[in-house]
């Protein structure tokens, strides 16, 4: 189905630029990248898929399902993503918020070429109806300009909140009153910042913000005239083999530049009882999400409220592993895992449905998930946060930003914690 090719590549920072630059001629483009993060779990430094052979496009309904089919009859590389709003597929939860943006809640394709990075080489897959193409579009990527900078943005963008701080210091009491009364242990609250008249050149600015973040799991995402550019630091699910890796971030901290600050920073989030204990709360979700397909007694925590930093913010990262039989079907490990804990709460239904009554925007896309999967069967996707989403069409620009309420939460620094995590977009838009 596929014929295959290996190139030595000289300078692969230079080679991924171009690759991005070259690919922007598709209708159908997902680019995942790395950022040279050293990580356990990795199969490739980047990924770039794009022109799409075949396509599923679909509402929430029966969603699940309709990928597990187009997973199983292709039995090929998919590339997409899953929104947050799946929730109503997998349990009985509705959507009534407002939806800016328009995103499909379901979106995967087939590539008919694929660009595979590994160190330095790429190894490049194409279907065969268009492998003759091969070596021509190498040489076009290797003669890619890229050293004409791009203009950020053709219109000025203003961002505007969905609410008020008064309204979302409000909200966190609301939680708060839930979480005493027994309703919930822990939600994850957000707040969207938009604009209504964007016009943005999306590749540039998303090089701009991925240059500021350097995240693990980023991502530029583009279909018809929607676009996704993610910068990432959460891995949503993996799977390789029989074994599942899922590697939940709570806890943030900021970054500082002087260096005993920044260290101080680090040793004071991995004691700070009220982080740790939301990094523990979503962990034991995560465990039990993981037992409905793992083999018995092999969910194991593999690192617990271990400290990773980036070059925005330190973050609290657990990382829990199961394996599964060899006839487990690929995607429902996807659906009763869906959505991310660490974008839910705990008990996880009851918190999705205080987090529908609170939240004034639909989630789509944001803490959904993109990724791919691999002709076996195998798959790997981020969780959707720090993310610029854009509908071209409608001039619809947001970017979406959350954090958990607990019992020893502050309303005040759950505000601020939502800022400092909102910083990057904001600066990357608005200057």
């Amino acid at each position: 189905m596929r014929t295959l090719k290996e190139y030595s590549i000289h300078n692969i920072l230079e080679y991924k630029k171009k690759l991005l630059r070259w690919a922007q001629q598709f209708e159908e483009v997902t680019w995942l990248d790395s950022n040279e993060y050293p990580q356990t779990y990795t199969s490739y430094d980047a990924i770039l898929a794009v022109d799409a052979f075949t396509v599923l496009r679909t509402d929430e309904t029966e969603a699940f399902a309709k990928l597990s089919e187009y997973q199983q009859t292709t039995k090929d590389w998919l590339f997409g993503y899953l929104s947050y709003d799946l929730k109503n597929n997998v349990e009985n939860l509705t959507s009534k918020n407002k939806d800016g943006l328009k995103f499909p809640e379901l979106y995967f394709f087939q590539p008919k070429r694929l660009f595979l990075l590994k160190g330095n080489v790429v190894e490049v897959q194409y279907l065969n109806m268009v492998d003759d193409e091969m070596d021509s579009d190498f040489e076009a990527i290797s003669q890619t300009d890229f050293s004409e900078e791009f203009t950020l943005r053709t219109h000025q963008v203003t961002i505007k909140s969905k609410i008020t701080k008064f309204e979302y210091l409000e909200s966190v009491k609301t939680f708060l009153n839930h979480i005493q009364r027994g309703d919930i242990y822990e939600a994850n609250f957000c707040q969207e910042f938009y604009d209504n008249e964007a016009e943005i050149a999306p590749l540039p600015v998303y090089e701009k913000l991925n240059e500021i973040s350097k995240a693990p799991f980023a991502a530029f995402l583009k279909f018809e005239s929607c676009y996704a550019l993610s910068t990432s630091p959460e891995r949503y699910i993996k799977k390789e083999g029989d074994r599942v890796i899922t590697q939940p971030i709570k806890g943030t901290a900021k970054r500082s530049q002087n260096i005993d600050e920044d260290l101080a920073g680090i040793t004071a989030l991995e004691r700070d009882q009220k982080e740790r204990s939301e990094n523990i709360m979503i962990v034991d979700l995560v465990r039990n999400d993981l037992s409905k397909t793992a083999v018995k007694g092999s969910v194991n925590v593999e690192e617990l409220c271990r400290v990773y930093s980036f070059k925005q913010v330190h973050q609290m990262i657990s990382t829990v592993t199961s394996k599964v039989e060899p006839t487990t079907d690929p995607v429902s490990i996807l659906r009763t895992t869906f959505p991310m804990g660490s974008m839910t709460g705990a008990p996880k239904v009851s918190a999705m449905q205080i987090i529908e009554e609170l939240e004034t925007s639909k989630r789509g896309l944001y803490s959904g998930a993109i990724g791919y999967f691999t002709p076996s069967g195998d798959f790997d996707f981020n969780v959707v946060i720090r993310s610029i989403l854009y509908n071209q069409k409608r001039n619809y620009i947001s970017y979406t930003v959350g954090s958990a309420i607990t019992a020893k939460s502050v309303p005040e620094k759950e505000y601020e914690e939502c800022l400092l995590k909102a910083k990057a977009m904001r600066q990357v838009l608005e200057k």
